[in-house]
């Protein structure tokens, strides 16, 4: 099962260790633990399921381009990394 990390800001909703979750791609491993801590899509996805403007996946070390990352293919071993820029003045 793939391990996906959040960044600290987003730990006020998640749990503050890694959790894991089953899928081929990022969007069906995303799906599988929003289904778990559904208070959670808000966060992370949009109204029509497409990942928020302001989030980054990074899968294995990379940087996800934001339009391809919820198909990019990921392993039993993967590592992701879900991060919310903050913006600001």
């Amino acid at each position: 099962m793939a391990q996906i990390h959040f960044t600290s800001w987003l730990r006020t909703v998640v749990p503050d260790a890694p959790v894991t979750a089953n899928g081929a791609t990022v969007g069906e491993a995303l799906d599988a633990l929003l289904a778990q801590r559904p208070h959670v899509r808000s966060y992370v996805l949009d109204e029509q399921g497409r990942l928020r403007k302001h989030v980054c996946i990074f899968a294995d070390g990379a940087r996800l381009p934001r339009e391809a990352a919820l198909a990019h293919p990921i392993g039993p071993e993967s590592q992701l990394h879900v991060m919310q820029a903050l913006s600001g003045g």
